[in-house]
């Protein structure tokens, strides 16, 4: 899509709010106002009379997705604050990632909430941002793959899959709590 820019209107420049950058400026923070092209973004092209400004085929990020951006870039920016981002992310991607954890033999989110906290640490590490590509990768072709089967081995999948959830309940219960299902049920059974 292709839109024609009178030379009266005014070309915003991509980068943090102005405001925001007022602030961290008296406060004496350096802040870099180019942002880096991101596919899907518009951009003008100088060399055209007229300003005309050419758009991406990609649909644009969601305007509450670059304020979250500009306000890490902002606390980025200072010194304590990128140490005190780094400490809230590891702590709070720790906190879900062993709740997530902790509710995987368990029925419930567990995995769910093992990824949110990878999705939490991969705004800051590296690392986890890979971890978290290669998860969603290789969960989207194990998906894409179930979805391409007939519906006998569905079914067959599904059965394997709740059968290895009781199985993962029952030794969390025999071997936190003490107390074996299979027995208690066989007791029951036997006693009726």
């Amino acid at each position: 899509m292709v839109t024609n820019r009178s030379s009266v209107d005014p070309v915003t420049a991509p980068g943090p709010p102005k405001v925001a950058v007022r602030a961290a400026e008296k406060r004496g923070y350096d802040v870099p106002m180019e942002q880096p092209e991101r596919p899907g973004r518009s951009t003008t092209d100088a060399g055209r009379p007229g300003g005309v400004t050419v758009v991406g085929e990609p649909p644009r990020r969601p305007r509450w997705r670059d304020r979250i951006s500009t306000t890490l870039d902002l606390i980025r920016a200072n010194p304590t604050g990128r140490i005190a981002l780094k400490i809230f992310i590891a702590i709070a991607g720790a906190l879900v990632v062993t709740i997530g954890i902790a509710l995987i033999p368990l029925p419930g989110p567990g995995w769910l909430l093992v990824i949110a906290g990878l999705g939490i640490w991969a705004v800051e590490y590296h690392w986890a941002r890979r971890l978290l590509g290669f998860t969603r990768r290789h969960v989207h072709g194990w998906t894409q793959w179930v979805t391409r089967q007939s519906l006998p081995v569905r079914l067959v999948l599904g059965a394997v899959g709740l059968v290895f959830v009781g199985v993962v309940v029952w030794l969390s219960l025999k071997l936190s709590f003490g107390i074996d299902v299979v027995a208690e049920a066989m007791r029951y059974l036997g006693a009726r």
